[in-house]
């Protein structure tokens, strides 16, 4: 089926804080949900179907408000993961305004009112403070659990309550099943941006603003020391200066930064070029407040020396969202035995937390890097960023003055998290295991301006 005739089963609408804080947690909830619903509704449903997720399924190129609007203007229900994180997104209350928007107009429509937005609480947030068109919405019922009703599911993960976390899972799977069999009525090409969401963000910081600018950092070997290391891999792969780094074999000119560079202006942008040190956490950040985006080069020979190891470490303990890591392989590194090993070792020994994360769609840590796919990786690498720095800016902004949608919506406190039991130590999220029933645990992402309706129901039944 293709892309843009899709009608997935559910959109999954989360907070991008969310994500980030816990990928892990949100990761296992998307891919346990969507495991269960293929379940439920049988073999004959392809896995992109299921479900669309944005970090996901957009591509290269992609308009991202144009593509989120067009999902969630076909996508059969809507998951809204519930946070304090969610109710201060600007961009997760157009989504969820115009999902609701579109639930309405149906019920006006055709005298039906089909229950396809399904809330599901990931961390508390007090009813009392939400506005009245949210709080309408029942997001909890009894066979989900007291656990999950008092602390959400993000708790119950950490906890390592599998028996409740399945529990709620599977009701939730069934409720998507069900609302999708009653086919929900489509809505009509929209401008997500110009919807005016009932979820006010804050005001928006000062932000200085260097649109197109890609902040280059590498670490790599000298020529030097790799010639005092009486390594073989001392001639033409390092110069002078970490920045004459070409690791491809045979050694090309310009080096690994140069090509980088390269790629980056012929995208539009501009860029700047620094060799990693000890300040490096601090320079992310501060690219980050001036809205920049960072992309890490770095030597899978060095990573794990004293240069740069510390600096790399601190990285990898921090949470910086738009900055990328590439770690080429060069076309002469050895591809098994031990001296393999210990290459990959320390890099992994640098990384241990962004290791994990090597193989995720989100495009943003990526090790052994061909010569063939550094230019793509790197220009995706690149656009990724960006849309989360631009995501990241829109969580905080203005929605630009006039809008449709509900409009009007009372302005949203902020919102606290009740207290709560103190939780033990987090553990890795659990995978559900069909053949036993059970769960084990391993030990170790936005028209048309009468799109969406002004009006509605009183009396929802969910």
């Amino acid at each position: 089926m293709e892309q843009d005739q899709q009608r997935p089963y559910f959109f999954f609408s989360y907070a991008r804080r969310d994500f980030e804080a816990e990928d892990a947690f949100v990761n296992q909830f998307f891919n346990d949900l969507r495991d269960e619903l293929g379940r439920l509704v049988g073999t004959g449903v392809r896995v992109e179907e299921l479900a669309y997720r944005d970090t996901e399924q957009l591509r290269l190129g992609d308009d991202w408000a144009e593509r989120l609007a067009t999902m969630l203007g076909r996508s059969r229900t809507m998951i809204a993961l519930y946070s304090p994180a969610y109710f201060t997104s600007l961009y997760c209350g157009k989504e969820w305004t115009a999902f609701r928007g579109r639930v309405r107009r149906h019920h006006e429509d055709t005298g039906e009112l089909i229950p396809a937005l399904v809330p599901v609480l990931w961390e508390p947030v007090v009813p009392g403070e939400l506005a009245d068109e949210v709080n309408k919405i029942q997001w909890a019922q009894p066979d989900m659990g007291e656990a999950y009703a008092r602390h959400g599911l993000r708790a119950l993960l950490r906890t390592a309550q599998s028996g409740a976390y399945e529990q709620v899972v599977r009701v939730v799977a069934e409720r998507i099943r069900d609302a999708a069999a009653r086919r929900l009525g489509e809505l009509p090409e929209f401008d997500l941006g110009a919807v005016r969401g009932y979820f006010p963000p804050p005001a928006a910081p000062e932000v200085v603003s260097t649109p197109g600018m890609v902040r280059l950092f590498i670490a790599a070997g000298r020529a030097a020391e790799a010639a005092a290391e009486g390594g073989s891999y001392e001639g033409g792969w390092y110069g002078a200066k970490p920045w004459h780094w070409a690791p491809y074999h045979p050694p090309t000119h310009p080096s690994l930064a140069v090509r980088a560079q390269q790629v980056i202006t012929a995208a539009g942008h501009t860029t700047t070029l620094e060799e990693v040190d000890g300040g490096l956490g601090g320079k992310l950040d501060q690219a980050r407040e001036d809205s920049q985006v960072s992309i890490l080069l770095v030597d899978p020979w060095v990573a794990g020396g004293l240069r740069y190891r510390s600096a790399l470490r601190e990285y990898d303990d921090q949470n910086h969202p738009v900055t990328g890591v590439m770690v080429p392989t060069g076309s002469a590194d050895p591809v098994d035995g031990p001296e393999r090993d210990v290459l990959w070792a320390g890099v992994r020994d640098v990384f241990r937390r962004n290791w994990l994360r090597r193989g995720d769609m989100e495009h943003l840590f990526r090790v052994k890097v061909s010569r063939e796919s550094f230019d793509s990786d790197l220009t995706i690498m690149v656009t990724v960023a960006q849309n989360k720095l631009m995501d990241d800016n829109l969580d905080w902004g203005d929605d630009g003055g006039d809008a449709f949608g509900f409009g009007g919506g009372p302005a949203m406190p902020g919102l606290s998290i009740p207290a709560g039991p103190t939780e033990p130590r987090p553990v890795p999220p659990a995978r559900f295991d069909r053949s036993q029933g059970h769960r084990d645990l391993p030990h170790q992402s936005r028209g048309k301006d009468n799109a969406v309706p002004l009006r509605g129901d009183t009396d929802d039944d969910h």
